[in-house]
């Protein structure tokens, strides 16, 4: 049996990525390996850190191609080619279609900063802050055909304090990201996760 095999999807700074690439070096994904990093944007700072690990890359420029479905065609060979089980998307600014998500479902999470259902979609820490909040946090989830609507596998809060500005609010989330994540992709490694409609069971 080889390994457990992942490949990244990601478009920034590749903090998240870092954080898996990190835990995999202390033996702590679960005997999961990170294959591949893709990514949309080939001069992002993510490409650096993947070469820096070790890291194949599949990088590519969405205007180069006619449609989205025709790069996740090209994408979703890449994955098939090197056996990916697992998908998990680090701030990979990108919709992504059925071409993905259907082979890939169940096999696909994505971590969004905020505890959903609130505050989907783009600039969630704002929208959380701005709302006015308590308690906000970090969400691991099966990505489906919505946006930030597939079943949750973790959340982690995240409490706002009195004054504190959105700034200290969005590294403390960050930092709950990097924590969680690893955790979840390690549960997933060892087989743990059951989904049961749309609830998600971790066996201990």
């Amino acid at each position: 049996m080889g390994s457990y095999r992942i490949a990244v999807f990601a478009s920034g700074q590749g903090t998240n990525f870092q954080a898996l690439v990190d835990a995999a070096e202390r033996g702590q994904l679960g005997g999961a390996e990170i294959a591949l990093l893709v990514c949309d944007k080939p001069q992002a700072p993510v490409v650096g850190r993947a070469e820096k690990a070790g890291v194949e890359q599949f990088l590519f420029q969405p205007k180069s191609y006619a449609s989205r479905e025709d790069y996740e065609r090209e994408i979703a060979a890449e994955l098939e080619k090197r056996g990916i089980d697992l998908i998990v998307l680090a701030g990979y600014m990108r919709l992504i279609t059925s071409v993905l998500v259907e082979p890939y479902a169940g096999r696909m999470i994505n971590i969004h900063p905020s505890l959903l259902p609130s505050f989907p979609g783009v600039n969630a820490i704002g929208q959380a802050y701005d709302y006015g909040v308590k308690v906000t946090g970090a969400t691991v989830h099966f990505v489906d055909g919505g946006t930030d609507t597939g079943p949750i596998i973790a959340q982690r809060t995240v409490e706002i304090y009195e004054g504190e500005s959105i700034q200290s609010v969005e590294d403390r989330i960050h930092t709950v990201e990097k924590e969680v994540y690893p955790q979840v992709v390690t549960w997933l490694a060892q087989g743990r996760v059951r989904l049961e409609g749309r609830k998600v069971i971790v066996e201990n």
